[in-house]
């Protein structure tokens, strides 16, 4: 009984992490695009460039909105180095927030509120917009609902990006969300899925309070935008035609909470796109998810004097020469 509950505990909550790489000095430095230049240097916990060097210090333009990037499990910083660079080039600065991935999710996201509040009070941005992705979506929203945290003093412009959050909890995570099997396994159940994430086990399955309550936004999110991916057929890596390891990570059904989207602010817009496909990575670029920023007036709208350029960046940063070809962006980023 042990051996079987210890093999289905790791399928069902290792699924839909990234592989997890180590720091790349290649990576540490994003290109500066258009962004204006900054005259604080900020050092909060939690929150930094989105590169993974060493050095955390956040250097801001303190009078311009702040796009916060919230990485998935297994994530950093440094994933999101790509998608800094997209809104770099677009004038729009950014910073990322990082955790503990073995936390529970309702700390990772007082530790963004925190941060959050620190950023409001330590600037003078007239907005902020939060993106998180996967499980970065669910810490996103905790954190701009009604924590039991004080709010910061000075009042800033809230939005908030969701993209590929399981709202419903992962469904191959049941087997820990029973409690009548937490008993037939005499607690080695809870205590082999603790084991094997950390706290955030009781977090992630469809029974959690995390899941069945999510609370209500706070006043001062303007806007929220719920992006779910219909990640059926999709692929993350192949070797040559053969795909070795797929992109379905959560059904639209996992990702579907009426309480969630039931709130006045909340829009919700459906991709067909995998789940890692849809953020990109360090060699694939978010084609479908630029589109979607764009249209919805997240991302600034690239102008048509420029598109050639944004092409050769989306291929220097992503390392792949097929955004040289003329209407290869937009071709990609058709959902």
């Amino acid at each position: 009984m042990q051996r079987i509950i210890t093999v289905l505990c790791l399928v069902a909550l290792l699924t839909g992490c990234a592989t997890l790489e180590a720091p790349n000095p290649d990576y540490y430095e994003i290109e500066s695009g258009r962004l204006p230049a900054p005259d604080v240097t900020l050092n909060i916990p939690g929150l930094g460039p989105c590169t993974d060097s060493p050095d955390r210090s956040l250097r801001l333009d303190a009078s311009q909105p702040v796009n916060v990037l919230v990485h998935g499990c297994f994530g950093s910083s440094g994933n999101f180095r790509g998608m800094a660079q997209v809104l770099a080039f677009h004038g729009q600065q950014t910073a990322c927030f990082t955790y503990d991935d073995r936390a529970g999710l309702t700390e990772s996201a007082t530790g963004l509120r925190r941060a959050l509040n620190q950023l409001t009070e330590q600037t003078h941005s007239p907005q902020i917009t939060v993106i998180g992705h996967s499980q970065g979506a669910l810490i996103s929203r905790r954190a701009l609902t009604l924590l039991a945290l004080a709010p910061a003093e000075r009042e800033t412009d809230l939005r908030l990006v969701t993209v590929s959050g399981p709202f419903d909890g992962i469904a191959a995570a049941k087997t820990c969300g029973r409690d009548w099997l937490h008993v037939l396994s005499l607690g080695v159940l809870p205590a082999t899925c603790h084991l094997v994430t950390g706290s955030k086990w009781s977090d992630i399955t469809y029974s959690s309070r995390f899941i069945r309550q999510p609370g209500q936004l706070v006043p001062q999110v303007s806007r929220y935008l719920k992006i779910d991916t219909d990640e059926r057929g999709s692929c993350r890596r192949f070797d040559g035609a053969r795909c070795v390891e797929n992109d379905d990570i959560f059904s639209l059904a996992e990702q579907r909470n009426a309480l969630v989207e039931s709130d006045s602010r909340a829009q919700r817009v459906e991709v067909l796109a995998g789940h890692v496909e849809i953020v990109g990575d360090k060699r694939v670029a978010p084609a479908k998810l630029i589109a979607v920023l764009q249209e919805q007036k997240v991302l600034n709208p690239t102008p048509p004097e420029r598109v050639s350029a944004f092409s050769q960046l989306l291929a220097r940063v992503y390392q792949d020469d097929s955004f040289l070809n003329q209407g290869s962006l937009k071709s990609r980023a058709q959902p």
